[in-house]
């Protein structure tokens, strides 16, 4: 099999019994015919040596002129440099994807491909079967039902509305439904109408309740329970308790059997004249370093390149008009990372996909031109398992609607995890429907969070956020975007240029800053 990317250098080396230093899988996959270059680096290295170095790799490549990790010609290994994660350190001179760089450090470690593991779950990709049919909206609807249902009923008691209306006033009674309607009584108590799968019926909450402010953090077509005692009519059920899917307290995460750390960003923007290209480079020179040297995996949730035609005169702040040029430029600064990583990616509201959720991977045109280092792209949402970590991956449009809708001390763009922990709450990445998120009807709905994550991780807002929700490890990773007149007229402060690394044997995150 031609060996076309850095992942399938890698996976040859492990069949013929070889590791490999980072930096010699990356100038192995810039040579011409990697294969050749491969086969002849193997047939040289003495008997007794069993990792594959930089040095060895360049005492063979007599064929080329040396390049450098981002292809441009140069001296192999270059001089010493000092990539910095600070502000301020400016290259000394800033430089695009392509162009030559000045010499540097790239650091090499020890790569072992038969030491990780990666699996991916809730993948629409090729699997879309929603026509936009009414029936196909019921259909999803009863299967989100029916899956948070499931996470309720060992909680109370519940009864199907027809059975409820012919129970008899001042019953105890116990609903689990979905928020058809939310309104304020003349009196300013909370009217609340529940619905399952026979019908609807009204809830009370009482305004001097402890469970009121529960109420205003509910939204439109979320699946709740609620316990309490039936008006002397029977028509109504004055709630005592209101109960959300939830995540278990007791949830235990699972780490990684070894010290390995993953990149966690997202909204690249390559295309928009605010794309912060220094920053970039200065990420993946320093994933270059010994520094980076247990980074094995680089997670991206969506909006890779800057779109077209997105919001109201965007082609004004566009460096890129094209969108599929835009991926080729996204593309070649992939090319920057180092070539053994591991790279997943989801589509975002700005990636050339469909709006609605969930959002296909790429099509195949696309795929062509997103091939450096293998990179894979899946659905929007996916369930990314890596060396036994569940790392939730949604791009996070819900989140605008999350935010307007709550209370700011429950949702805020400065602090966007705690808009993710609603979610995670709800145990639905975007559960309503007809409002700022569009949605998608399939054969069921990959919106639902089935499994509990072990890491919750968004973008979209352009806000670096984090926290612990019981125990799930919520993040919004911030951009690598400046401030475009977009966001000034809406008031968007962004924060740029940082890059989250979470340790998978730990948990434990740290935020490096390149801008």
């Amino acid at each position: 099999m031609p060996l076309e990317t850095p992942a399938r250098i890698v996976s040859e080396l492990a069949s013929r019994g070889y590791n490999a230093e980072r930096e010699a899988i990356t100038r192995i996959a810039d040579t011409a015919d990697p294969q050749a270059t491969l086969d002849r680096a193997l047939e040289t290295m003495p008997s007794d040596a069993l990792k594959l170095t930089a040095d060895h790799v360049d005492q063979v490549r007599t064929d080329e002129q040396p390049v450098d990790s981002r292809g441009s010609p140069g001296p192999a290994g270059g001089a010493v440099g000092d990539p910095s994660v600070s502000t301020g350190n400016e290259r000394s001179k800033p430089t695009d994807a392509g162009a030559q760089s000045p010499p540097e450090t790239r650091g090499s470690r020890d790569v072992d491909p038969t030491l990780r593991a990666i699996e991916v779950a809730n993948d629409m990709t090729g699997h879309s079967t929603g026509t936009g049919e009414y029936q196909d909206f019921v259909k999803v609807f009863r299967d989100r039902y029916e899956k948070l249902s499931a996470h309720l009923r060992g909680r109370v008691n519940h009864r199907p509305t027809d059975a409820i209306e012919r129970m008899g006033g001042g019953s105890e009674a116990a609903l689990v439904g979905m928020v058809s309607d939310i309104r304020t009584t003349a009196s300013g108590h909370w009217l609340v109408e529940l619905e399952d799968t026979n019908g609807t019926f009204p809830c009370l909450v009482m305004k001097d309740r402890p469970i009121a402010d529960l109420v205003q953090q509910l939204l439109f077509d979320e699946v709740v329970a609620v316990e309490g005692t039936l008006a002397d009519d029977g028509g109504i059920l004055f709630v005592d308790s209101l109960h959300f899917p939830d995540i278990p307290r007791t949830h235990s995460p699972s780490t990684a059997d070894r010290h390995v750390q993953a990149a966690l960003i997202s909204d690249v923007h390559v295309g928009s004249q605010e794309f912060m290209a220094d920053a970039w480079h200065r990420f993946t020179d320093w994933l270059h370093t010994p520094e980076a040297e247990h980074v094995e995996y680089l997670l991206i949730a969506g909006d890779m390149v800057e779109g077209v035609g997105v919001y109201p005169e965007q082609d004004e702040e566009l460096d890129i008009v094209d969108v599929y040029e835009q991926y080729e430029r996204f593309s070649e600064y992939l090319k920057e990372v180092p070539g053994d990583m591991e790279i997943r990616m989801i589509p975002g509201n700005h990636d050339a996909v469909r709006l609605a959720e969930p959002q296909p991977g790429f099509d195949e045109e696309l795929r062509e031109i997103m091939t450096a280092h293998d990179a894979q792209v899946h659905s929007n949402p996916a369930l990314v398992t890596v060396e036994g970590v569940t790392i939730l991956m949604y791009h996070g449009v819900s989140l605008d609607e999350v935010i307007a809708e709550l209370p700011d001390e429950e949702a805020s763009y400065d602090e966007p995890h705690k808009a993710m922990y609603q979610l995670l709450k709800k145990r639905h990445v975007a559960p309503q429907y007809g409002g700022h998120t569009r949605l998608a009807p399939e054969d069921r709905d990959y919106l639902v969070m089935e499994e509990v994550p072990d890491v919750f991780h968004t973008g979209h807002v352009h806000k670096l956020g984090w926290g612990k929700y019981h125990n799930v490890l919520a993040l919004n990773s911030g951009c690598w975007q400046a401030q475009t007149d977009f966001q000034k007229s809406v008031n968007i402060d962004p924060d740029a240029g940082f890059a989250p690394i979470l340790d998978l044997d730990t948990l434990e995150m740290t935020v490096r800053k390149f801008a």
